[in-house]
């Protein structure tokens, strides 16, 4: 599907449900806090028990995707989920498997290194560097472009049908989304392609641009760093091409008619403007939201406006019987209508937030979960939320009543 693509009704009848039967990268953007990382299990079983095999690849390292799905831990390799966990009654379509992992950056960045060294030695150089060892797992950025490299390698060699990204909260997302293009323009910087020269005859033809920053960064780190610097960059000698090929391919795959942008948000004013911002950033780019799901949405209770519950239960704090005995029984009454009010009262704030969010966010697609009355830790939760992600509805969230 493209980003640009209406979505028609499918025999289930979710848009969503379409976007995990035909797609084959679903990444999940959307702010922390609003169960992102749940909506992204939930959407690698559904493809799953359609028949397919899928990933969840997390980038938080947080253990809610392991927690949500029953695992003990999760490694930067694809650990594959017991059939009979998540298909218990059977209905389940024959074939459907599931996996999940985390990244782990620093251990895909050590791959990545020695799969495009062009000897052991090289990757060994690389490798035992002080510098690299320092960066790999730290640097700004490293962790959105090794998320990149884990999703290419998943792709291509991973066998996977479906793979679905939870990634960074929204605006670490954006990063995430161009990791590709900020590498390539590392490599195309000038003081990068002169500290690549292989030999320290660098220092000969550098810019004097070049050798003042050399000379200054040493005043403060010292000369041993800086060694460490240049023997880093000069054990990357005749790879560039090679992640120059990389990050042009993972640009292509974001881009991709098979790959679908999922934003989660949540009724909350500031999700719904983190949403808003998210959706903009990503049209700039050239691509859209194919489906909005807004999570932890309160259902309306009763038809009764919060003011008239709050009269009624002002009226039963009064008593209504002159037995002494039926009087706890009436305020206990009287608490719950205050507490129904109160429920009411989040409904419609909520309601008024997510007024017109079709025309603000802009997804040709929306679809409202409600907030459980559980934690979210098994597959059981996983399924409900299935049940509300993947039903026939586009309705407004005031239908929501379960």
């Amino acid at each position: 599907m493209t980003a640009t693509s209406q979505p028609a009704s499918t025999e289930h009848g979710s848009a969503v449900a379409e976007l995990v039967a035909e797609s084959r990268v679903l990444i999940c953007c959307g702010s922390g806090g609003v169960g992102k990382t749940t909506i992204a299990a939930v959407l690698a079983l559904e493809g799953a028990r359609r028949g397919r095999n899928a990933c969840v690849v997390t980038i938080d390292p947080a253990r809610r995707l392991a927690d949500a799905l029953g695992l003990e831990a999760l490694s930067d390799t694809p650990s594959e989920i017991a059939h009979e966990r998540w298909d218990e009654g059977g209905t389940a379509t024959p074939g459907g498997r599931v996996s999940a992992l985390m990244l782990d950056t620093k251990s895909t960045f050590d791959d990545l290194v020695t799969g495009n060294a062009a000897t052991a030695e090289q990757a060994e150089r690389i490798l035992d560097n002080r510098f690299y060892r320092n960066v790999s797992g730290a640097l700004g950025g490293t962790q959105e472009y090794m998320a990149m490299e884990k999703l290419h390698e998943l792709h291509e060699h991973g066998k996977f049908d479906l793979i679905v990204v939870d990634t960074p909260p929204t605006r670490h997302a954006l990063d995430f989304l161009d990791a590709p293009r900020r590498l390539l323009r590392l490599l195309d910087n000038r003081i990068f392609r002169m500290l690549m020269m292989p030999t320290r005859a660098y220092l000969k033809v550098a810019s004097v641009a070049v050798q003042t920053f050399l000379r200054t960064v040493a005043k403060v780190v010292g000369s041993e760093v800086i060694d460490d610097v240049v023997a880093f960059f000069r054990a990357f000698e005749g790879m560039e091409a090679g992640f120059r090929t990389r990050a042009l391919a993972v640009e292509e795959l974001l881009a991709a008619p098979d790959t679908a942008f999922v934003l989660v948000t949540s009724p909350r004013r500031d999700a719904l403007e983190e949403a808003q911002f998210f959706a903009r950033q990503l049209e700039e780019g050239g691509q859209l939201i194919d489906a909005l799901i807004v999570n932890r949405v309160h259902p309306m209770f009763g038809e009764e406006a919060p003011a008239g519950l709050r009269a009624a239960a002002a009226e039963l704090k009064k008593g209504t019987s002159d037995r002494a005995a039926d009087r706890p029984a009436y305020e206990r009454l009287a608490v719950r209508y205050e507490n129904l009010a109160d429920f009411r009262e989040v409904a419609e704030i909520e309601r008024d937030h997510l007024r017109d969010v079709h025309e603000r966010i802009g997804s040709t697609s929306i679809t409202y979960v409600p907030y459980l009355s559980r934690d979210v830790y098994d597959f059981s939760a996983l399924h409900e939320i299935g049940e509300f992600l993947f039903e026939e509805t586009d309705d407004p969230p005031s239908s929501l009543s379960r």
